[in-house]
């Protein structure tokens, strides 16, 4: 089965002219919509050569260092460009590993109710708004691997140390901060995928008080020991999870949603929606985590 290979963008039609040469297929979704600036689009080759494992993308220079040090190739073309938001720049990766699993389709949203379409049909999301900071459209990259998958591991970091290492691991990064607006440090999620079910999570909550710290703790959930509002002010924030909850399907994709006004819809597609504020206690963007399970 073909599967992505090379992945590339276009800043103007003199661009896509060059990439359409080179045998590469247009994503038909600009991503700048409603920002004003360049027209940008996204272009992909499928065949037989080493896959494409792992995109990530980057919105400040520091999300950048781990990256490089783990060997992730950078397109280097602003997907913002022209609009005046955010830098944003989009890496690729060909990884070997038992946790790097083939990219075989890409698609782009504009929209919320598109999103919850993907992400009902398994699609996986990056986190990170392609117009963030730009004022245009909620617009998402989402991609499809070559097998089911489920998060058989989860974490979350503060700051940039440790991003080499947890990349080489296998872990993907959303490109989304949980501090978000409420200053503190930059706080991460990752996760890590498996195709073996019984390597899966099957259970995750949010906690923002300490009454409810103390009841996932009872309730036998396993905490993330990172405040995901580190350094705000606000309430302290703690990722939970559990994997031997035989009575529940496993976990196959999560992500955090910066849009609030998209909780709703999502809501009505089925799609759960932990409705606890990432950012609880602080003046910061009203922040999600949302997952799909089997």
């Amino acid at each position: 089965m073909a599967h992505i290979t090379d992945i590339e963008v276009s800043l103007d039609e003199a661009q896509e002219s060059q990439l359409r040469a080179r045998g590469f297929s247009k994503i038909n979704a600009d991503l700048n919509k409603g920002a004003r600036g360049n027209y940008i689009y996204l272009w992909y080759k499928k065949g037989s050569c080493p896959a494409v494992t792992g995109i990530q993308l980057t919105f400040i220079d520091q999300m950048s260092e781990g990256l490089i040090k783990a060997g992730y190739h950078k397109i280097n073309k602003d997907l913002n460009a022209g609009a005046g938001g955010d830098f944003i720049y989009l890496w690729h990766y060909k990884g070997s590993s038992q946790f790097n699993i083939r990219i075989l389709d890409l698609d782009v949203t504009v929209d919320a109710a598109h999103e919850a379409e993907k992400f009902k049909n398994g699609w996986e999301s990056l986190a990170c708004d392609l117009n963030r900071k730009a004022k245009g459209n909620w617009i998402y990259l989402w991609l499809k691997r070559e097998k089911t998958t489920y998060i058989c591991d989860i974490t979350a970091s503060a700051g940039f140390e440790g991003d080499s290492d947890l990349l080489n691991d296998g872990y993907i990064r959303l490109d989304e901060d949980t501090n978000r607006g409420g200053g503190g440090a930059y706080v991460f999620v990752w996760y890590r995928l498996t195709t073996d079910t019984k390597e899966a999570i099957r259970e995750l909550q949010v906690s923002t008080s300490d009454a409810d710290y103390q009841a996932f703790q009872s309730q036998g959930y396993t905490p993330v020991n990172q405040d995901l509002n580190q350094g705000t002010g606000g309430n302290p924030v703690f990722l939970w999870y559990k994997k031997d909850n035989c009575g529940k399907t496993p976990i196959m994709n999560v992500t955090v949603i910066a849009n609030a006004a998209a909780k709703p819809v999502y809501e009505r597609a089925g799609i759960e929606v932990i409705d606890k504020n990432l950012n609880t206690g602080n003046r910061g963007d009203v922040l999600y985590l949302r997952f799909k399970s089997q």
